[in-house]
């Protein structure tokens, strides 16, 4: 992973943003020497919100049955039937 300073994004933006489209790398960016934030290729930004969005799923799904919140099978079939119709 690249590293780049707030001001060198500040004054070559057009030319990191080439390189990030390019070698599709995230870029840490720097301010005062501490991590400021990530600069990140739209098309994996979308992918990895998409991915998360998945993982909270499957997450809230595990915890639905670990506290017992589930349907039979009969059940679920009986519920989706009516919103089928």
């Amino acid at each position: 992973m690249r590293t780049e300073l707030v001001t060198s994004l500040k004054r070559q933006a057009t030319t990191i943003l080439a390189q990030l489209h390019e070698d599709k790398e995230p870029i840490l960016i720097t301010e005062h020497g501490k991590p400021s934030a990530y600069l990140v290729d739209v098309s994996d930004y979308d992918a990895m919100a998409k991915r998360m969005e998945i993982l909270e799923g499957i997450a809230r799904g595990q915890r639905d049955v670990l506290e017992g919140r589930v349907k039979t099978q009969s059940e679920a079939k009986e519920m989706f039937s009516k919103w089928l119709k």
